[in-house]
C-alpha cells in the first residue's frame, strides 16, 4: 500500500474508532486498570482532563509498539489533525459524564442494574452527534456498515449484545461509561470518574 493510501485511510478511521471501540474495550483486571480504577471518586478535579499537549511530532509511518490499533493510527496523523482527534474524544467523555449523571439518578430512584445498564447502552448509542463528531458522510456511512455487519445495528452493539459478551448488568454498564486509557494518553487527556455527589452538584 502506498504512503498516501495509508494516509488516506488513517483519516477515515481515526474518527470512527475513536469513540466506536469505547463500550468494546475488555475489562481491566484489578491489578492493570490504572485510570481505569476510577481515581476521582471523592475529587471535583474529573471528567476529561487534559494532561499533556498534544504531541506536533511529525505523522510516523514506521513500526508502532503499541498493542492498541487506535493509538498506531493516531500517530501516523499530522499534528493539526491530532487536535482534531482530541477535541472529538473530549466531546465523548462529556458524554461519559452525563451517562454517569444518569446513572446516579436512576440508582438514587432504586432502579434495577439491567434498567440502568440499557439505559446508558442507549444514551450512547443515540448520541450519534457526539459520537460521531468530525466525521464526513462517507466516513458515518463506512462506521454504520462495520456496525451492521458486526452487531445487525448500525449504531454499535445492543445492551443485550453486551450482556451476553460481559455476563453481568453491571459490567454492561462498566463497560458502556469506559474510556480507552491508551487512546486518551496518547492525545493527552485523561477520563477520570466522578462521584455522584461531585457529578449531581456540577
Amino acid at each position: 500500500m502506498s504512503l498516501h493510501s495509508l494516509r488516506s485511510l488513517a483519516g477515515r478511521v481515526v474518527p470512527a474508532l475513536l469513540v466506536a471501540q469505547a463500550v468494546l474495550v475488555p475489562l481491566q483486571p484489578a491489578s492493570a486498570a490504572g485510570l481505569m480504577a476510577h481515581p476521582c471518586r471523592s475529587s471535583a478535579h474529573c471528567g476529561s482532563v487534559v494532561v499533556a499537549p498534544v504531541s506536533q511530532a511529525a505523522p510516523d509511518h514506521g513500526p508502532c509498539a503499541s498493542p492498541e490499533p487506535v493509538v498506531c493510527l493516531i500517530r501516523r496523523e499530522s499534528p493539526q489533525k491530532r487536535e482534531v482527534a482530541r477535541d472529538q474524544r473530549m466531546r465523548y467523555h462529556h458524554l461519559l459524564e452525563d451517562m454517569e449523571r444518569k446513572e446516579c439518578a436512576m440508582r438514587a430512584e432504586g432502579r434495577s442494574e439491567e434498567d440502568i445498564a440499557r439505559t446508558l447502552v442507549q444514551m450512547r448509542n443515540d448520541a450519534k452527534d457526539v459520537v460521531r463528531a468530525g466525521m464526513t458522510r462517507e466516513q458515518v456511512a463506512e462506521l454504520e456498515a462495520r456496525n451492521q455487519k458486526k452487531y445487525g445495528n448500525p449504531l454499535g452493539p445492543t445492551a443485550d449484545q453486551l450482556y451476553m459478551k460481559y455476563g453481568a448488568w453491571e459490567k454492561v454498564t462498566e463497560a458502556a461509561t469506559r474510556s480507552s486509557a491508551a487512546v486518551d494518553h496518547e492525545l493527552g487527556l485523561e477520563f477520570r470518574h466522578c462521584s455522584c455527589e461531585v457529578l449531581q452538584a456540577a
